[in-house]
């Protein structure tokens, strides 16, 4: 099976101060030993981006651009990116409309329209109620700590 890594399974796998990162690592090594991949799109890697870069009182990590490089550049070693092209874009908007999406919500929209492309059905999340509303299309969150 693949599963698609969202922003924060990844933020806390590329931390090791993180309280979480074991939880990931964990996560990752029964998968990988199941024989399942984990991948990632090119949404993830900007919302990662946005928080390794967002300053500590914005609720980022406030990391320098050279740190934030470093450990995108490891996901994007340890995880398979998928491509992003118009049929995600188009799968968004469609999401958007007929589950009504707006604010913050958008991004995940946006992340699962990339699955729907790619024909992914799990995501690997610690927000599993974000992605909840499109369970009716599909969609399984799955929680790190749960596999």
């Amino acid at each position: 099976m693949i599963y698609l890594a969202d922003t924060n399974f990844s933020l806390r796998l590329a931390i090791k101060r993180n309280p979480q990162h074991q939880i990931i690592r964990q996560a990752v090594r029964t998968l990988k030993r199941r024989g399942d991949e984990i991948c990632i799109v090119p949404q993830t890697c900007v919302e990662f981006w946005n928080v390794a870069t967002r300053p500590v009182k914005n609720n980022g990590f406030g990391f320098p651009v050279a740190d934030a490089d470093f450990f995108l550049r490891l996901i994007e070693r340890i995880f398979p990116l998928l491509p992003d092209d118009a049929r995600v874009h188009q799968k968004w908007r469609k999401l958007v409309l007929t589950f009504g999406v707006s604010g913050v919500q958008v991004h995940d929209a946006r992340i699962v329209a990339a699955m729907l492309v790619h024909q992914i059905t799990h995501i690997l999340t610690f927000n599993v109620s974000d992605f909840t509303r499109y369970s009716s299309i599909g969609i399984v969150a799955v929680d790190p700590n749960k596999v």
